[in-house]
């Protein structure tokens, strides 16, 4: 928990929300929900791909009644990180103005499994990357630390 004893608000953005973000959400939502609140927004949402709620439940993370959301839900909230997730450049990310820092870390799309052939092992993959990265970026610190270390990087 912060000094101030408020929960960092983390928001996770991606196109279609219905993947990525979706998991990230969880994931941080599950391990770290005691110092972050976390929300996911895209700018096409779609619905959230039963995929991404299999291959979490297999982790023991529910996120079978969440929704996907449109970015513009979440206009006029404080934001304290505004997470980018898509595979491409941030330039092509979504954006989403008002957050007070923001990170990119691009992941490959899991529902795009041309030539990975199966699916189900395209979402474990990312759901474990994106897992290891949300552990090793706001795991081991304090929520008031995490802005002087973290800067908008692309990866």
């Amino acid at each position: 928990m912060s000094d101030t004893g408020q929960r960092k608000k983390v928001l996770f953005l991606c196109t279609h929300n219905s993947a990525r973000s979706q998991m990230a959400e969880g994931i941080l939502r599950s391990l770290y929900g005691d110092r972050f609140e976390a929300f996911s927004a895209g700018t096409n949402p779609t619905a959230v791909n039963p995929l991404a709620v299999i291959v979490l439940s297999e982790i023991g993370i529910d996120i079978s009644h969440s929704r996907s959301k449109n970015v513009s839900e979440f206009v006029g909230r404080e934001i304290d990180y505004v997470v980018t997730l898509c595979n491409d450049a941030a330039g092509v990310c979504p954006f989403f103005p008002g957050g007070k820092e923001y990170i990119h870390h691009g992941f490959d799309d899991p529902a795009d499994t041309s030539g990975s052939g199966n699916a189900l092992s395209s979402f474990r993959r990312v759901r474990d990357e994106i897992k290891e990265w949300t552990t090793e970026t706001f795991g081991h610190r304090r929520t008031d630390d995490l802005s002087k270390e973290m800067s908008f990087e692309y990866r």
